[in-house]
Protein backbone atom coordinates (compact mmCIF):
# COMPACT_ATOMS: atom_id res chain seq x y z
CA UNK A 1 0.00 0.00 0.00
CA UNK A 2 1.43 3.04 -0.83
CA UNK A 3 0.69 6.46 0.45
CA UNK A 4 0.89 9.95 -0.76
CA UNK A 5 1.69 12.51 2.02
CA UNK A 6 1.70 12.26 5.34
CA UNK A 7 -1.13 10.63 8.16
CA UNK A 8 -3.56 13.45 8.95
CA UNK A 9 -7.07 13.49 10.95
CA UNK A 10 -9.01 15.04 7.89
CA UNK A 11 -8.15 12.49 5.57
CA UNK A 12 -8.40 9.15 7.34
CA UNK A 13 -11.43 7.42 5.90
CA UNK A 14 -12.53 6.47 9.70
CA UNK A 15 -12.75 10.16 10.72
CA UNK A 16 -16.74 10.65 11.19
CA UNK A 17 -16.97 7.69 13.52
CA UNK A 18 -13.33 7.98 15.06
CA UNK A 19 -12.94 8.70 19.05
CA UNK A 20 -9.52 9.46 18.77
CA UNK A 21 -9.49 11.98 16.14
CA UNK A 22 -7.28 15.18 16.33
CA UNK A 23 -5.99 13.32 20.07
CA UNK A 24 -3.56 11.27 19.06
CA UNK A 25 -0.12 12.96 20.69
CA UNK A 26 1.83 12.85 17.25
CA UNK A 27 -1.15 14.85 15.86
CA UNK A 28 -2.15 11.46 13.73
CA UNK A 29 1.05 10.90 12.35
CA UNK A 30 1.34 7.22 13.58
CA UNK A 31 -2.75 6.60 14.47
CA UNK A 32 -3.15 2.48 14.35
CA UNK A 33 -6.36 2.86 12.56
CA UNK A 34 -5.64 5.28 10.23
CA UNK A 35 -6.75 4.34 7.01
CA UNK A 36 -6.49 6.87 4.09
CA UNK A 37 -9.41 7.80 2.53
CA UNK A 38 -9.91 6.54 -1.19
CA UNK A 39 -12.15 9.54 -2.51
CA UNK A 40 -9.89 12.44 -1.25
CA UNK A 41 -7.69 12.34 -4.04
CA UNK A 42 -3.68 13.11 -3.65
CA UNK A 43 -2.32 16.38 -5.03
CA UNK A 44 0.16 15.84 -7.67
CA UNK A 45 3.56 17.41 -6.69
CA UNK A 46 3.30 19.99 -9.40
CA UNK A 47 0.28 21.66 -7.91
CA UNK A 48 1.98 21.39 -4.60
CA UNK A 49 4.85 23.23 -5.76
CA UNK A 50 2.34 25.72 -7.59
CA UNK A 51 1.02 26.45 -3.77
CA UNK A 52 4.06 27.02 -2.27
CA UNK A 53 5.59 29.73 -5.04
CA UNK A 54 2.17 31.29 -4.68
CA UNK A 55 2.96 31.46 -0.70
CA UNK A 56 5.82 33.12 -0.82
Amino acid sequence: MTQAGKQHCVVCAWREHCSKKFCVPDGGAHCPDFTRDVTIKPVPDAEKDKEREEKI
